[in-house]
């Protein structure tokens, strides 16, 4: 009797002991702050989606956007290359799931994009016989592609980035097969055609190091010009590819004022931020570069180092201290992927890096910092913008 009392009191010391620990692993999920709740009512937070995670093949990825997001744009699925590999051939599949995907949730749509000189299939540009066409040839498959893609979607994605990356880092015209063949007005007729398509729709021009003189110049310029004719354009995507080394947060903040001081929505798009050092002095991101593997490029293959991930931590909470000082023009935060495991920087502009530039690490779990993010208080913000 004795015996079979010990074994009691053992197994519901054991339940007991179980239950503190769930209660512990509970309380330590209960703890990890929900991104979207975080920023509600300052902007929207996104990230940008790959085929995995919208078709639900990753489920914990999936899981993790639908909790901590309300607002997503498509990695690679929405880009001309892959709506329209030949012509007159729409391949909308993989689109139309994404787009399922953001409204299931309940989110923010944001369609990428629409045209741009990368990842644009070669026919767009050429004849039967491999020659440029005409700009009127030209200008007829941009209005095809644009009107078939948006008008499909219309009332259900909130806005376009209709034109990526036109501009230079010096403010020079990118010599794209658009600029060649018809000069800079392929961007106005671009935002012409998708506000024909869907007139209710947000349109927006985005481009990387946006903080840079140049670049700043001529964009400001090139909105002013369309204002001035009477195109729509409502919002100009920063896009947030930087590094432990630039921009500075005062020159990233310059072009925040420039672009609201045009009357455009912000939007700080492709948000990374990388660790590993640049083989150039500035932060571009042109995907057609690349540069062969250097070891001493490569410094962290096995993770971080605990000075470094402090460093980071406190790069980030700067952005995001300028995101919040700001929030009345931002509209938008966006990620550039949701995981360490898949972000592009890991293979830009050197293959085979190890790189940590994103908010959950590659088990798909957040990082600390998306709970450090709750501490930025109210009275932080006051002083933020009293400085």
């Amino acid at each position: 009797m004795k015996k079979n009392t010990y074994y009691l009191l053992a197994i519901c010391l054991i339940c007991v002991l179980a239950s503190c620990k769930n209660l512990k692993t509970d309380d330590k999920q209960a703890q990890v702050s929900v991104l979207k709740e975080t920023f509600k009512n300052k902007f929207h937070i996104g990230v940008a989606l790959n085929k995995q995670e919208f078709m639900g093949f990753n489920t914990k990825a999936s899981e993790a956007i639908a909790t901590h997001f309300n607002s997503i744009v498509a990695e690679n699925c929405m880009k001309s290359m892959f709506l329209q590999p030949k012509e007159g051939e729409f391949f909308f599949n993989d689109a139309d799931k994404f787009i399922g995907f953001g409204e299931k949730n309940n989110m923010h749509i944001i369609g990428h994009t629409l045209i741009w000189h990368s990842q644009a299939p070669g026919w767009f540009f050429r004849d039967k016989e491999g020659n440029d066409v005409s700009a009127e040839v030209l200008t007829q498959r941009m209005k095809n592609h644009i009107h078939t893609v948006v008008g499909r979607y219309k009332g259900r994605v909130k806005g376009w980035d209709v034109v990526n990356e036109a501009i230079e880092d010096n403010g020079e015209w990118r010599k794209s097969k658009f600029y060649q063949i018809i000069g800079k007005d392929f961007i106005k007729l671009a935002f012409q055609f998708a506000h024909e398509a869907d007139p209710d729709a947000e349109l927006y021009y985005n481009d990387y190091s946006m903080a840079l003189d140049g670049r700043r110049a001529t964009v400001v310029q090139m909105v002013k010009s369309l204002q001035e004719q009477g195109i729509r354009i409502d919002g100009i995507g920063m896009q947030g590819h930087v590094d432990m080394y630039g921009p500075s947060i005062n020159d990233f903040e310059k072009s925040i004022l420039a672009y609201a001081g045009l009357g455009m929505k912000v939007m700080v798009t492709e948000l990374d931020l990388s660790v590993l050092p640049s083989p150039w002095e500035n932060v571009g991101a042109n995907i057609s570069d690349a540069i062969d593997y250097q070891e001493q490029m490569n410094p962290y293959p096995a993770g971080l180092t605990e000075n470094m991930e402090q460093q980071w931590e406190a790069r980030y909470m700067d952005f995001f201290k300028l995101f919040l000082k700001h929030h009345d023009k931002i509209d938008r935060v966006t990620l550039w992927g949701l995981s360490d495991a898949t972000s592009w920087k890991n293979d830009f502009p050197i293959k085979d890096r190890v790189d940590y530039p994103l908010l959950f690490d590659r088990d798909y779990n957040p990082k600390p910092i998306v709970s450090k993010f709750s501490a930025l208080t109210n009275s932080e913000l006051t002083a933020l913008k009293t400085n």
